[in-house]
């Protein structure tokens, strides 16, 4: 097994150090759940301090101060570090279950070609803005299709489009019905907006096959996670990766899922649906690339990993201390 060196271990923590442990705590107490309010109103001086008390430790006590009858703890989170190093807050509550994953902004829908093309063409303006800042861009991108479940009939041809570029606003093209316009086929078609999803590849072909149009520059979230987190790799899905990454629970209902998308007017319950799913990719690949590849979780030399070190051997050694 090969030695990481940990170098000054045992100096006091700086206050870049003090925040990181303020965030894994944060982390880690959004992902568990709350004790019972019995346990919380009996026991509170047991309740996980925040880093300030972690603070006050380096001071040392005054010889008449009496010791505390009521053992401080330190967070929990910084004895949960000696499981495999992650910088996930969820994986280790794969098993839990999260409050559903949901997009909460505004939901575009437009049916008609001329609707389709006004919605692409302001799309495509908001992000030419974005483009002149950063390069290119990123977009959430996703397909619904109605299914066939009668041997030697094909599905049907791709009937909803739905794309995402923020927190805000995603929008949801029935492109069975409108068709995809010239606005709509030049976005798809531009190589500095990545379109992001889970596999996505299978996606494009269809689109390409069904309405003679390449989506170019896409980006599939199961090969970048395999990237980006440890272990052996294979097929994600997007709800495997909203728990691990955000604590979700991304629904998918069959009823919806396997639904008729080539009806005359989309549901709300499949327009929610559409929209979260997008929103999804988009969200969950921002989450992506900001984690170190799963083999720089392995260097020395890692920021991540020296930070990571150094807060679980402080909170060893205050350990032996209490």
């Amino acid at each position: 097994m090969k030695t990481i060196p940990i170098l000054d271990w045992d100096q006091p923590l700086t206050d870049q150090e003090l925040e990181a442990i303020d965030a894994i705590e944060a982390s880690f107490q959004s992902s568990t759940p709350s004790s019972s309010s019995s346990s919380t109103s009996s026991t509170p001086a047991a309740t996980t301090p925040s880093s300030s008390v972690i603070k006050k430790r380096h001071s040392s006590p005054q010889k008449d101060q009496e010791p505390p009858k009521t053992r401080r703890q330190l967070p929990n989170s910084i004895f949960s570090l000696s499981k495999p190093f992650s910088l996930s807050p969820c994986q280790g509550n794969v098993k839990m279950r999260y409050p559903a994953m949901k997009f909460g902004g505004q939901i575009l829908y437009s049916r008609t070609s001329i609707e389709v093309e006004k919605a692409a063409r302001e799309l495509l303006q908001s992000l030419e803005a974005e483009k002149r800042e950063m390069d290119r861009v990123i977009i959430g991108f996703d397909i619904e299709w109605k299914p066939s479940f009668t041997t030697g009939v094909l599905p049907g041809k791709a009937a909803v489009m739905q794309i995402c570029a923020n927190t805000s606003l995603c929008h949801v093209m029935h492109i069975f019905h409108s068709g995809i316009t010239q606005s709509l086929q030049f976005l798809l078609e531009d190589s500095k907006i990545v379109k992001v999803g889970i596999g996505i590849g299978g996606d494009c072909a269809k689109v390409f096959r069904d309405y003679n149009v390449s989506v170019k520059s896409v980006e599939d979230l199961s090969y970048l996670a395999n990237q980006k987190l440890d272990g052996k790799p294979k097929t994600w899905g997007l709800q495997a990766l909203a728990k691990i990454l955000v604590c979700k629970e991304l629904q998918k209902p069959n009823k919806i899922r396997l639904g008729n998308w080539q009806v005359d007017v989309l549901s709300k319950e499949q327009l929610q649906y559409a929209a979260t799913d997008a929103f999804a990719s988009w969200q969950l690949y921002q989450v992506l690339k900001s984690l170190p590849d799963a083999k720089d979780a392995t260097d020395p030399t890692s920021k991540e990993l020296k930070v990571f070190f150094r807060i679980k051997n402080f909170g060893h050694s205050l350990e032996r201390l209490q």
